[in-house]
């Protein structure tokens, strides 16, 4: 910087001058800053059925409250009489600068939430210069969400599916976007126990939601029966007519009969999902893909010495946001010991993320980054495009105030020594 150029203003103090100037005439945020009440205003905004699959969890949802438990036992130790005037809340990760030490992570079926899904979260995680995991479940092809991503850097969520021809198209078609990295996810090999969904007898991929990445697939369209198979199971009821109409509106998008969207759905339904996955097929993976490999659903520090074994380039510690195993540990509480085992392997966490002060706490208990899931939905569901883009503004913001009132000017600064040895109760 030379003398006659001004520091930028820092992206906390900036939201706030944000909020608060424009709100002199008048002007409010078009989402809640408070997590809590931007999580009560999307439920509002969602419907029933949304609001269940979004906002709900695995069983009793213990691990759901035991991951927002974690991050408020642990305690922020500030520091003062420190020059924290210029801060850099940078990270790198796979030889790419990001400028803040947060990512969006893949959310499936948002069509659910908003009708432009996927394509509003990567418009807005690019005007905001954040990296996007595209969602193996999203509502819109990767390719069209990678073309709204201009030059925002990019990564592609694998479910490894029982059809390894279609894993390795989807996997090309990730590099030939411009994905920089595949993150396997191995805590949903099955489909978890979801009350909430339940209850509402309602799963989105039967009415051909979140399968756009499917039905872009030519692999996978080559493989539909002509026919679905009969399971023995019938639908019966005032439903049928409005899964029959989803099925319509989405084959009608990408150029199926409503015939060919049902044999495509149980296609889809018959060969999602892989739970014979183990650790040799992380050899297959790279014979694939040049691209960086992470394994996301890791919980343990044995697995992370074993994703070390087997080269892998990074560990995202992950209970699927509590939606799987109810009552397992959280990802907070899993981070250090895992942080630890990798031995220098990029650790990114997810799952109970809702604020900047939650962010400065991974990143001093060993995590290089986090990603962030449900709070970016819910600004989705609010006000589409400009509720992502409000909600990465004050995770950010919130995370560059905390970083300068802990006495710090860096991101990579924060460690164990920025913690209290005793935990909130």
């Amino acid at each position: 910087m030379t003398a006659n150029e001004k520091p930028a203003v820092a992206p906390g103090r900036l939201r706030q001058m944000e909020i608060y100037v424009t709100g002199v005439g008048g002007a409010r945020p078009s989402v809640p800053v408070a997590p809590d009440a931007l999580e009560a205003n999307a439920r509002q905004a969602m419907s029933p059925q949304a609001a269940a699959y979004i906002i709900g969890g695995g069983g009793c949802e213990v691990t759901m409250r035991a991951n927002r438990a974690a991050f408020e036992r642990h305690a922020l130790v500030p520091r003062v009489l420190r020059d924290v005037a210029t801060r850099d809340i940078s990270v790198t990760l796979f030889g790419r600068r990001h400028r803040a030490p947060i990512l969006l992570a893949p959310v499936g079926v948002l069509e659910m939430v908003h009708p432009e899904a996927d394509l509003a979260v990567a418009r807005a995680a690019a005007a905001e210069g954040i990296g996007y995991a595209f969602s193996n479940q999203a509502s819109v092809p990767l390719e069209k969400t990678a073309a709204a991503m201009a030059a925002a850097p990019r990564w592609f969520q694998l479910y490894w599916s029982s059809d390894d021809d279609f894993v390795r198209s989807i996997v090309a078609r990730a590099e030939k976007a411009g994905c920089e990295a595949i993150v396997v996810t191995l805590d949903t090999t099955l489909l978890g126990w979801r009350p909430r969904d339940l209850d509402m007898a309602y799963l989105p991929f039967l009415r051909g939601l979140g399968i756009g990445q499917y039905l872009s697939d030519p692999v996978f369209l080559s493989k539909i029966p002509a026919s679905p198979p009969d399971t023995g199971i019938r639908p019966r009821g005032l439903g049928v007519i409005g899964a029959a109409l989803s099925l319509r509106r989405k084959g009608k998008e990408f150029g199926l009969t409503i015939s060919q969207m049902r044999a495509a759905v149980a296609h889809f339904t018959a060969t999602y999902s892989r739970p014979d996955l183990n650790w040799t097929d992380i050899a297959r993976l790279r014979d694939m893909t040049s691209l960086p490999i992470l394994l996301k659903g890791l919980r343990h520090a044995d697995d992370a010495r074993l994703a070390r074994e087997h080269g892998v380039d990074g560990i995202v510690v992950s209970n699927h946001g509590g939606r799987q195993v109810d009552g397992e540990i959280a990802t907070l509480d899993a981070l250090p010991d895992i942080a630890a085992a990798a031995e220098g392997l990029p650790v990114l966490l997810d799952s109970g993320v809702r604020s900047g002060s939650d962010v400065a706490k991974a990143l001093a208990l060993g995590a290089s980054a986090v990603l962030v899931g449900r709070p970016y939905v819910y600004g989705l569901a609010i006000a589409g495009e400009t509720g992502v883009r409000e909600v990465i503004r004050n995770i950010i913001g919130e995370f560059d105030i905390t970083l300068a009132l802990l006495g710090l000017t860096r991101a990579s600064e924060l460690g164990e020594q920025n913690l209290s040895g005793q935990r909130l109760a």
